[in-house]
């Protein structure tokens, strides 16, 4: 039972990246586009890039219950404390994804588009923002006391590394958006995300850049970690992995490629996920409780495993048919 309650936790946290992998990679690209509807020059080109999210945006966000409801269920100690102490960025969060949601089915039925174009565009905003100051929360750490109990302040999430991942956030969000669109569209709007997806491939990796100099300064515990013998060597080659990374992507981007882009992005994406769990593992509250202390009895992970586990497959299977069936070009008489 003591190896359980030490190899469960491992598996749970595994989990867990990956549902929020999965989400930020897929509704990434849906909160991405949404902003991008905000710049939008004309109600053709907007309705184009609604309707290449129209089949698939309901399903991105499941990844997200699902990561909920397993942070619920296989670690409740740090499911309480966040959520006690990211209330408002997850509130923010929320209310982006209500304003998101009604604006997309209201827009269609709507003679006069303008406010619910505007409020599809702001609520993906507010979202990708309340997202980002919940990751910067976490990351910059989160007071308890000796039970695991949040302690301390409503705004301590808020502060200027957390702004900063959350528009660094924001701009990976329109970069994954962009090479998604550069995918679904053609003509002149594709070149438009072709433009769109440098200047944010740019943004992102100067953010990238701020948050690698100021991590060090900033998290005192981070600090420990990043500096240790051999953990140094890891980290010191994560930034070459990224810049290499992003040469390859502003590359396909030059040639006009159609796929290597979203490709590539997804690397970003998954190179900044590996650094980012080295950093925190094992802890499930950063530098406050791990994954030993904070996880359910090993009896309810063991549960929770045998179905989850059974669903993961059915879920991801879904996916991928849901993308085979929409996959190809949308078009419109202006952009096609």
């Amino acid at each position: 039972m003591e190896s359980l309650q030490y190899f469960l936790p491992q598996v749970w946290f595994a989990i867990l990246a990956l549902f929020l992998f999965l989400y930020v990679m897929l509704d990434g690209f849906d909160l991405g586009v949404g902003i991008l509807s905000i710049t939008s020059s004309d109600e053709e080109r907007r309705g184009i890039l609604m309707t290449s999210l129209s089949n698939v945006w309901d399903a991105n966000e499941t990844w997200l219950v699902l990561m909920g409801g397993a942070l619920f269920g296989a670690f409740p100690l740090a499911y309480s404390t966040i959520l006690n102490a990211l209330y408002i960025p997850i509130f923010m969060m929320i209310f982006g994804f209500i304003f998101r949601a009604v604006a997309f089915e209201f827009r269609e039925h709507s003679n006069r588009k303008f406010f619910w174009n505007y409020a599809f565009g702001v609520g993906s905003f507010l979202a990708a923002l309340g997202q980002g100051f919940a990751l910067g929360g976490v990351l910059a750490g989160i007071k308890v006391d000796e039970s695991g109990h949040f302690i301390g302040s409503t705004l301590d999430w808020l502060n200027l590394p957390s702004l900063l991942v959350a528009l660094t956030l924001i701009q990976g969000y329109v970069l994954i958006g962009s090479t998604y669109l550069i995918m679904k569209t053609e003509g002149e709007l594709q070149k438009t995300h072709y433009r769109t997806a440098k200047l944010a491939a740019a943004t992102t990796l100067l953010g990238a850049i701020l948050i690698t100099i100021a991590t060090p300064i900033f998290y005192e515990s981070a600090r420990s970690r990043l500096f240790d013998v051999p953990q140094v060597y890891f980290f010191s080659a994560l930034p070459l992995v990224g810049v290499l990374l992003v040469g390859l992507l502003w590359r396909s981007l030059s040639r006009e490629e159609e796929r290597g882009p979203f490709i590539w992005t997804i690397g970003i994406f998954l190179l900044t996920f590996l650094g980012l769990a080295a950093i925190v593992f094992p802890y499930i509250i950063p530098m406050q409780i791990t994954i030993y202390e904070g996880s359910a009895s090993a009896s309810s992970l063991v549960f929770m495993l045998v179905f989850i586990g059974f669903l993961i497959p059915i879920m991801l299977a879904y996916n991928i048919y849901q993308y085979v069936v929409f996959r190809g070009k949308v078009t419109g008489d202006g952009y096609g």
